[in-house]
Formats: C-alpha cells, structure tokens, sequence
C-alpha cells in the first residue's frame, strides 16, 4: 500500500517545462515539476512517488485507525462470504487482514511491487493466524492477477502512486469478473484543508476520468470517511449478441 503523506500543502512547480514523449504513448514527461512527484502526467495528473517498504512502520500507526477508519472502509465493501478481493498496493496487508476473516470460503490476494512488503505479510498470517490471505508479487505494469478471476479490487491511498496507471488498470479489468467491482479510496482532491500533499490526493472527477479510459462505470461515491472518498466502479458484463 502505497503511503499518503501528512504535511503542508505542495509548493507548486515554477515552469513547465515538457520534454518530447514517445509516438502514441498516453504519458507526458516534464523535467521541471513537483518534487512530491516523478514528473511523469497521466491525462493531466503528475503522478505521486512510491514510498518504500522502510515506511512500514507509518502504515501500522495507531492514529491511522481514526483518520482513515479502516473498519468502516472495510464495512462499506459489502463483502460477502466467497469473494476473491484483491487488495492492490497491500503495503503491510493494513486491510487484507481486516477482510480475510469475513471470507469464509473466499480470500484476499495481498498485491504489492516490494517484496519486503511481501515478507512481512508472510509473518503476520503465521502471527495472526489467517491462512486465506495470499501475497502475490506484481511488476509496475502487472498486478499478475488471474484472469476473470476477482470479484473486488481494492486500492486504499495507493492508486495516485502507480507508475504505470493506464496498464495496470488494464490488466485489472482482466482479472475481473463479468460485473467485479473497483474501489478507490483517495484522500479527497477538491478538498484544500485535507493536509495532505496534493499529488497524494485526487478528486473524484479525476479518478472517474482515468477508470472511465479503461472501461469501467461509475457507479457510486461514499463520503462518510473522515477525509477520503471510497469510490466504487463497475466491469460491464459483456452482452452475447446471437
């Protein structure tokens, strides 16, 4: 799980300097921007930097449970019993623990890019004794999730972070089933007295412009956490034309 920053708000850039990108390619490089970012845009959004697996320790915080109210985005999930969710951007597995023990014939696959992050998943399933979730390894383009084969996808403060957002977003609409379901939590973009750095916050038209790209439906927005909104997005299920 990829980490939001508590601070001032960003210092904007001076210049915006462009440097010449690739034929066809949905990305845009500027070598003057953010220093919270990589400089790299996806449809006018700089993309945020990765925070490593020595930030482990600011995932578990206690004060984490009354900012971000981790069980009541775990209750606004609507989960039922034998849902295969992947939890992308696992970090620690914060919430892949909170949601195992409700899939009694399901399990959570605990994506992440670090395989430190990976490690300490695997410790603590054996500390607390939850055996139904699974770390799976992913690459910046490929959360290597099986096709057709997740019913909910879940990204907690970790969307604005992906590299490679438009090809991972790809390939999980792929691992989706016919009528999965998307949820985003985002610190809340149109918000300016959310202290948190603006490329750590996104606003809802933002996120439904980037999930609308790769085909996915608006469905619904929830705005009962205490700073970020959980939104939810629909895979269409194909019509068979006779």
């Amino acid at each position: 799980m990829i980490l939001v920053i508590l601070g001032s708000l960003l210092t904007q850039p001076t210049a915006a300097a462009i440097t010449s990108s690739p034929t066809g390619t949905v990305y845009e490089q500027r070598q003057i921007h953010s220093p919270d970012g990589i400089g790299k845009y996806y449809m006018g959004r700089e993309i945020a930097k990765v925070m490593g697996h020595t930030g482990a320790g600011w995932l578990e915080r206690p004060s984490r449970e009354t900012e971000e109210q981790p069980n009541q985005v775990v209750n606004l999930l609507n989960l039922q019993p034998d849902d295969v969710v992947a939890d992308i951007g696992a970090g620690t597995g914060y919430l892949s623990f909170r949601i195992a023990p409700l899939l009694s014939s399901g399990k959570v696959l605990a994506v992440d890019i670090q395989p430190e992050m990976l490690e300490i998943i695997d410790f603590f399933k054996q500390e607390k004794n939850i055996s139904n979730v699974e770390p799976i390894l992913a690459t910046i383009t490929n959360p290597n999730l099986p096709l057709a084969s997740v019913d909910l996808v879940l990204m907690v403060d970790a969307y604005h972070e992906f590299e490679y957002p438009q090809e991972v977003m790809q390939a999980i609409v792929k691992a989706l089933k016919p009528g999965g379901r998307v949820v985003l939590v985002e610190y809340r973009g149109e918000n300016p007295f959310i202290m948190i750095k603006k490329l750590h916050k996104m606003t809802q038209k933002q996120v439904r412009q980037e999930m609308q790209a790769v085909g996915l439906v608006w469905h619904e927005t929830k705005n009962l956490l205490p700073q970020q909104h959980l939104m939810v997005f629909e895979k269409q299920a194909e019509v068979t034309k006779y």
